[in-house]
């Protein structure tokens, strides 16, 4: 299945990207990196993980305090948001 960000999910990610390179030459790299991962095992089976709100599913990365909340639907799998676990949740409830 192929997975496509919205464009509030796309700035979040560019956002949290930029902040981490900000902080280390490379690290925004990595936690790029560690998306395309996260991406890699929704495509092999996006079932694997909660359900957190209606028919959203979280997929939290690894290494970052992170997570990716997403929609399966028939033909491709639709990240609504790149959210931190400290963020209020009801930001990214709002796209629903």
């Amino acid at each position: 299945m192929q997975v496509i960000f919205t464009p509030a999910a796309r700035a979040e990610l560019m956002d949290a990207h930029d902040w981490y390179e900000a902080k280390l030459r490379g690290l925004g790299t990595r936690f790029l990196d560690q998306v395309e991962i996260t991406i890699l095992r929704l495509q092999e089976n996006p079932q694997q993980f909660p359900m957190v709100f209606q028919d959203v599913h979280r997929a939290l990365l690894r290494k970052y305090p992170y997570g990716l909340f997403f929609r399966v639907e028939i033909s491709e799998i639709v990240v609504i948001a790149c959210f931190h676990g400290s963020r209020d949740p009801r930001r990214w409830e709002r796209r629903i």
